[in-house]
């Protein structure tokens, strides 16, 4: 008996990787920035030789994360809905696979941040009254999106029972 999940149908879009991609750049940026600051002030302080390197190995891990982990997460992240559970597979270095039952889910949305927009994608987030709270699918088509969360709404209700 194989007792490990197989992956579910669904990828998301493609067009994810390069909203991971930017989020990441961004980050980069920021500790790319702040470390080129701190060895300035180093350099102010007489401590050149302790922090020269910072500014080019956060450049370097910065280059490196941009070109490898948005790949990475496009071919792990996945999902699937079928009559009575959303199946879910998601995260680069921890990987997490969640079965939330329709008949639990409180409520559904699909939501959109500027990047997301800008690259017409919509993040799936789906509540349940469960201590872990909440679940996200990001990477999504704006259609997908909004019609999963209006299908799930209208499952979830329709499969709703009083126990709670």
């Amino acid at each position: 008996m194989n007792s490990r999940l197989r992956p579910p149908a669904h990828r998301v879009s493609a067009r994810a990787m390069a909203k991971w991609a930017v989020e990441l750049l961004l980050g980069g940026a920021v500790l790319t920035g702040c470390s080129f600051a701190l060895s300035g002030w180093a350099a102010r302080a007489d401590w050149t030789w302790r922090f020269a390197w910072l500014p080019w190995f956060a450049l370097a891990a910065t280059a490196l994360c941009v070109l490898t982990i948005p790949y990475w997460r496009y071919r792990v992240h996945r999902w699937e809905i079928s009559s009575d559970v959303v199946y879910l597979r998601i995260g680069a270095l921890q990987r997490q696979w969640l079965l939330v039952p329709v008949s639990r889910i409180q409520t559904v949305d699909a939501q959109q941040s500027w990047l997301e927009r800008l690259l017409r994608l919509a993040t799936l987030r789906i509540s349940t009254a469960s201590h872990e709270g909440s679940s996200e699918l990001s990477g999504l088509p704006l259609p997908t999106a909004t019609s999963l969360a209006a299908e799930l709404a209208h499952r979830a209700h329709a499969l709703r029972d009083d126990a709670t």
